[in-house]
């Protein structure tokens, strides 16, 4: 499937305008020792110039280039000579970027230094303040350079390793601002790192910082920042298009979604994850349908294919009780236009068909546990399913569905208490059917936090949980 195209975020393109007009005072700088007579002459030859002759001048010297850019053994990098001063390191950090779009070979040159990004890491740790540009323009070089190095290197290189995690840091911090221009930004820089398998694994070991805040826009999109920060994403000054509920614009959405397809290729190490830490499944069912443009419908679908079909046992279970068939077949009936939408949609439909051909209703009980989620399903209030199924419920994959039953019983679920009645009703039955495995159930503290929801506010759950008491009372004095 290929991506649309992404134009530059107006801000960014805005704030480096400004930075080429402003007047350096290069001889001063000289004579102060900021940079060397040898740095000015680089620079002039290159800034203000028309892009053929940028590039007839620097490939006739790229090794001079790259040592102004990157340094050598016998020279400094202008950067590193200009530290202290803020307002050139700001003019090289726009020039540099501008050299490794219009000249390749120079890109390619830099590529081969033994350490090309030594100068340039630092900078993205400059200040954590928003507003200053040096962390920003560094991290619109470094993913220029590290996504030519990465879109090069046939092997992954000890260079990107060290750098992609800092870039992923930085970047990440754009993600979580108020201001959703610099979100932009940060997202979209996000997009051109992960081309490689090793760059998305490195991206889902920092998923406490990268993938977190994505989770959040996207919950945000719905209508439910669902206990997030206090992030405004409907932005100020440099805001993009406003849009969807939760202030997040369609240009974000598309660009937050394209992460985590990009992401979706490494289906079989982070499918699971995902499911475990931000039920993605049922966040990308409620997108599907609040979609509003075929490109985002397009890549919510491939997503879910390529995370449903790498964990088919997990993950085609939750699919199936959230009820995403239904809502596939209702998109089928639209008139959908879009090529890769309409293959991918044929694809999830087949997928999930054949899929539901062999569930039984213990199967449609196991889903609902692993979502995470109880509703009043049919099995819950039907005692032939108990008494056909108990024992299977218990040792099924080593006690895994007791085991998840405890985990939502533990959550509070203050705004829907109706969980916790039907988790009491699920203990007591099991109780009821199979007696002599209490001690299983005690031990993974179903008994006591059942006997602890008899006192809650809610009447339902102080009803159900006392039912369930009732059950371990009836054999508490058998022999």
């Amino acid at each position: 499937m290929s991506s649309m195209p992404l134009e530059p975020p107006t801000y960014l393109s805005s704030l480096q305008n400004n930075i080429r007009a402003r007047p350096i005072p290069w001889e001063g700088a000289v004579r102060a020792g900021n940079i060397t007579d040898d740095h000015l002459k680089k620079i002039k030859a290159v800034d203000k110039v028309r892009k053929e002759q940028r590039c007839q001048t620097a490939e006739s010297d790229l090794s001079g280039y790259v040592n102004l850019l990157a340094g050598s053994p016998d020279t400094k990098s202008v950067l590193d000579l200009a530290s202290k001063r803020s307002d050139i390191v700001q003019y090289i950090l726009v020039l540099a970027a501008d050299l490794i779009n219009d000249v390749p070979s120079l890109s390619s040159a830099l590529i081969a230094h033994p350490d090309p990004y030594r100068p340039f890491l630092p900078l993205l740790r400059h200040s954590t303040n928003a507003d200053d540009p040096i962390p920003l323009l560094t991290s619109t070089f470094l993913t220029n350079l590290v996504s030519i190095s990465l879109a090069t290197s046939s092997k992954p290189t000890a260079r990107d390793d060290v750098a992609l995690p800092q870039l992923y840091t930085y970047l990440s911090t754009l993600t979580q601002n108020q201001d959703s221009g610099l979100q932009d930004i940060g997202v979209q820089e996000l997009s051109a790192l992960l081309r490689t398998s090793r760059s998305r694994e490195i991206f889902w070991k920092e998923r406490t910082k990268t993938i977190d805040p994505l989770m959040e826009i996207l919950r945000a999109a719905t209508g439910n920042k669902d206990g997030s920060s206090s992030t405004n994403l409907a932005g100020n000054s440099r805001a993009i298009d406003p849009g969807l509920a939760g202030g997040v614009g369609l240009q974000l959405l598309y660009r937050v979604l394209l992460v985590i397809w990009q992401l979706s290729f490494e289906g079989s190490l982070v499918g699971d994850g995902l499911q475990n830490d931000h039920e993605i499944i049922q966040l990308y069912t409620h997108l599907l349908r609040l979609s509003p443009k075929e490109k985002t419908t397009r890549l919510l679908l491939a997503t879910l294919y390529n995370l449903l079909s790498s964990n088919r046992t997990t993950l085609l279970p939750i699919a199936v009780f959230v009820r995403l068939p239904v809502l596939l077949i209702n998109l089928s009936g639209r008139h959908l236009t879009d090529p890769d939408l309409l293959e991918d949609l044929k694809s999830l439909s087949e997928m999930l068909d054949e899929y539901t051909k062999t569930q039984t209703t213990f199967d449609q009980y196991a889903a609902e546990l692993q979502s995470g989620h109880l509703r009043w399903s049919p099995p819950h209030r039907n005692p032939t399913f108990w008494k056909d199924n108990a024992r299977r419920i218990l040792d099924d994959a080593n006690g895994a569905l007791p085991r998840k039953l405890a985990e939502i019983l533990s959550k509070s679920w203050d705004n829907d208490k109706q969980v916790l009645a039907i988790g009491c009703n699920d203990v007591g039955h099991l109780v009821k059917a199979l007696p002599e495995r209490r001690a299983q159930l005690e031990k993974l503290g179903l008994k006591a936090r059942v006997m602890e929801l008899m006192a809650d506010k809610d009447e339902a759950v102080r009803w159900e949980s006392l039912r369930a008491v009732g059950e371990w009372l009836r054999y508490t004095f058998d022999s």
